[in-house]
């Protein structure tokens, strides 16, 4: 299989976090696709029509998009049960829901600081997007520290992932602020040996 791949996207770590974790890493080759909405990367629209990364090529079957739709695929492969079953399943779902969408809105700030001119930017869009990552940080600390602290699953893997990108895009909003339990969790999550190895750069 064959892997377009970013090592500063955030979709593309919850892959590579997952690959370590299920022992599949040497089953994929990767093949950086690093680009912008604006100019995607030279064949990334070939593999996937949206132009984003994570995709994954597969002999015996159409490339796969969409980190979650790849992850879940990785997961069935391996037979790890990371989506787990019965009830438990929504709520691992739930939490990789909640932990994509503060990526969306963390990585649309990242654009409307890097991708619009200056005289045009919004600085009341951006505020509504860090609002939505805010709410989401307060659901995690009140209500999903409990099943955070539970047994692996992709749902822990995509809030450590997006964690890990608010401390790099966004260090100074300090997340952390009022919220010592996930707070604590993550301290323990990012240095489990599959988080260490997909650290990505800070360009």
């Amino acid at each position: 299989m064959k892997l377009a791949y970013s090592p500063t996207s955030p979709y593309v770590r919850k892959v590579m976090v997952l690959l370590h974790e299920t022992g599949q890493l040497a089953d994929v080759a990767l093949e950086v696709k690093s680009g912008t909405p604006l100019a995607p990367a030279e064949g990334l629209p070939a593999m996937n029509p949206l132009g984003k990364v994570p995709a994954l090529a597969r002999d015996e079957g159409p490339t796969l998009y969409d980190s979650r739709v790849i992850c879940a695929f990785l997961d069935d492969r391996a037979s790890a049960g990371l989506y787990g079953t019965g009830a438990r399943r929504w709520d691992i779902l739930t939490l990789e829901a909640t932990a994509d969408g503060m990526l969306d809105a963390a990585l649309l700030m990242v654009y409307e600081g890097r991708l619009r001119p200056e005289e045009i930017r919004m600085a009341d869009f951006v505020e509504a997007q860090w609002a939505k990552i805010d709410r989401a940080l307060d659901a995690l600390e009140s209500r999903w520290t409990s099943h955070l602290a539970g047994p692996l699953d992709m749902g822990q893997i995509a809030v450590g992932c997006a964690l890990g990108y608010l401390d790099l895009r966004h260090g100074a909003r300090n997340w952390r602020a009022g919220r010592p339990d996930l707070a604590k969790w993550f301290e323990g999550f990012e240095s489990r040996e599959a988080m260490q190895k997909t650290r990505p750069p800070a360009a």
